[in-house]
């Protein structure tokens, strides 16, 4: 059995295709909800920022990644904002559904908004826009977590709570389950 390579610090091209799944995910939502008004784009890309940050400070702060070339993007712009935080914290964190909230949100906001205003007059192109927002987001997720990402973390043979919360489990160098 072929054991998976975990990075020590990911290939651009995966960075670049994680950060640009999340921008645009972040940039459908804002256009999603424009459909509505204008006046919601601005608190949602501050809901957008304000999650990131989030990350940034309970987690990646204490993940294997801070200050490297994390597959996400974060890992090198954590060590500039926070301070190194405890390894073994993020090892011993426990997630939960209400800890994904904000993440849920991101999707969801412009999912009802986008909802209500095809109600309101509908619009082929804001429902195209929906539908791509949905396909990033579950289906853009998984591939860019299942495929490029989790399965090449170093953080996951450490321990890494989303895994838990997922059911997921990454095969480790010695090809037992490391989630």
């Amino acid at each position: 059995m072929q054991s998976t390579v975990r990075y020590d610090s990911y290939p651009w091209w995966i960075v670049l295709a994680s950060a640009a799944h999340a921008l645009a995910v972040y940039a459908l939502g804002a256009i999603v909800l424009s459909s509505l008004t204008a006046w919601l784009v601005v608190p949602y890309l501050l809901l957008c920022l304000g999650q990131e940050i989030q990350v940034l400070n309970k987690s990646c702060r204490h993940c294997a990644y801070y200050g490297q070339t994390c597959g996400l993007a974060k890992g090198r712009l954590c060590a500039l904002l926070f301070a190194r935080g405890d390894p073994q914290r993020f090892v011993d964190r426990k997630v939960t559904w209400a800890d994904m909230l904000p993440d849920l949100l991101v999707v969801l906001l412009p999912l009802a908004g986008g909802i209500i205003s095809l109600i309101l007059h509908f619009s082929w192109l804001y429902l195209i826009l929906l539908v791509a927002l949905l396909a990033l987001s579950f289906a853009g997720n998984a591939f860019i977590r299942g495929s490029l990402l989790c399965k090449h973390c170093k953080q996951a043979e450490i321990g890494c709570p989303a895994l838990g919360l997922f059911g997921a489990a990454t095969e480790g160098e010695d090809g037992t389950n490391a989630g």
